[in-house]
């Protein structure tokens, strides 16, 4: 008899957990993918770094016509010299698009050098592959970037789901849907933001599954680091890439806490992902200067690529690089990090036929500094919870997720500090740093307290 009630138990929270997952993924996909909830004003969501898409479009004109490997297997944009007339007033980025809907070849190809590419390169493989109208093939490569950018969040919202419960994991869920940053990124094929997710997500139900010490669990853990940054530097290179380091940290921190490991477990992790991480990234930088190597004269092009490629990004003299670059380089940390902390993660202006200016800027446009203080007052709330109400039990795992959110804050401030310069250029795209995984965790901390109250 108990057996068959445990069985029926654990049958019940599998359908659960599968109607959690199947709903989550819905509703992010259809968001992600024809911005169904309106996160995103229609225009931007059309819009939104079309640029450097078209990198992808120019990479898969070039494989059609001179394979997959050629130019390095680099991304880039493709040169028509003599272009159709109908398509004469078409911009550089235009003519990509169109170049890839319409089968015509470039005369010219201009790489884009600072990542391997491996996102353009497996798109080649499926235009070859796929017997259909170019038209279908590129919806089609949206469908699955949008579908797998939803499956990486909702494999994080389920694990909130059997830490915290149901409550906690739906809060997460509404306020995601109505991210405008995650929305717009959400299918870009360049982007691939699924791949800013994975490395955090394998460590994540990794430590879930493996709670106690075991014989050589450190060896497989480093190899797991060690495929998860492989497969994000392939797929979007470098970008953001201190983001996601520290992102995958994320997870080792609530199990440490929540656990109470010791010194020389700690050890162990960290000495595991540094050494993962770091083979991964040196690895993928090797190949991307043989690439680079390719195209140019040699392997040590690449490196001097890459040296230049930081040294523009982060802290480089100005008086080192191209004029268009001083500003960045000149600018402050605290300057750069202030506009972050203005950005809006959600306009209610949105949903109005007409905006009220002071109102409409500064109430209705939910920025991240209103986030940061709401959370704040939310910890407060909840530790209070932790010393008067809370069972002894379950105060240590809700003590690991407010400093495990805490600590996720250095995931997007990583990126603001380090790459300084990057950051106060790309105002229009790194506001969606907070949501790795910040956000996620603020709201999951407003639903625990919330919930509590509830009851």
């Amino acid at each position: 008899m108990l057996i068959n009630k445990l069985i029926r138990l654990s049958s019940q929270d599998s359908v659960r957990k599968l109607t959690i997952w199947s709903l989550s993924i819905l509703l992010l996909f259809l968001g992600f993918y024809v911005n169904l909830w309106r996160a995103a004003k229609p225009a931007w969501f059309e819009s939104h770094q079309r640029d450097t898409e078209a990198h992808i479009m120019g990479r898969m004109v070039k494989s059609r016509h001179d394979g997959i490997f050629s130019a390095g297997g680099l991304n880039g944009d493709g040169i028509i010299e003599d272009i159709p007339k109908q398509w004469e007033s078409a911009s550089g980025l235009q003519r990509q698009y169109i170049a890839y809907l319409n089968d015509l070849a470039f005369d010219r190809f201009s790489t884009y050098n600072s990542q391997p590419g491996g996102q353009g390169m497996l798109f080649s493989l499926f235009d070859k592959l796929l017997p259909l109208p170019f038209k279908v093939k590129l919806q089609f490569f949206y469908v699955l970037t949008a579908l797998l950018t939803a499956i990486a969040i909702s494999a994080v919202i389920s694990w909130f789901y059997q830490e915290f419960g149901l409550w906690v994991a739906v809060c997460v869920l509404v306020t995601t849907l109505f991210s405008g940053w995650l929305t717009v990124f959400g299918k870009n094929l360049w982007w691939s933001t699924w791949a800013f997710y994975l490395p955090m997500i394998a460590v994540l139900y990794y430590l879930k599954r493996q709670r106690e010490e075991a014989d050589r669990q450190f060896l497989r853990f480093g190899i797991l680091v060690f495929i998860a940054i492989s497969i994000k530097c392939f797929i979007n290179g470098y970008e953001y890439m201190t983001t996601t380091l520290v992102m995958m940290t994320v997870p080792c921190v609530y199990y440490a806490i929540l656990e109470k490991w010791g010194k020389q477990r700690i050890l162990k992790f960290t000495l595991a992902t540094c050494i993962g991480s770091g083979v991964a990234i040196l690895l993928s930088l090797i190949i991307l200067c043989f690439q680079i190597g390719t195209i140019r004269t040699g392997f040590v092009d690449g490196i001097t690529h890459v040296i230049y490629s930081i040294g523009k990004r982060t802290y480089g003299s100005a008086e080192n690089f191209h004029p268009v670059y001083a500003a960045s380089l000149d600018a402050g940390t605290i300057e750069v990090v202030l506009k972050y902390l203005n950005g809006v993660y959600f306009d209610l202006n949105n949903y109005l036929a007409k905006e009220i200016p002071f109102i409409s800027n500064w109430i209705f446009r939910i920025r991240y500094s209103y986030l940061i203080v709401f959370f704040i007052g939310v910890t407060v709330l909840l530790l209070q919870q932790i010393k008067q109400t809370i069972s002894p039990e379950h105060r240590q795992q809700y003590f690991a997720l407010i400093c495990t959110t805490w600590f996720s804050i250095l995931a997007p401030m990583s990126w603001y500090v380090i790459f300084k310069a990057h950051s106060f250029i790309h105002t229009h795209m790194s506001f969606l740093l907070w949501q790795m995984p910040f956000t996620l965790f603020g709201f999951a901390l407003v639903a625990t307290v919330f919930n509590r109250k509830r009851r």
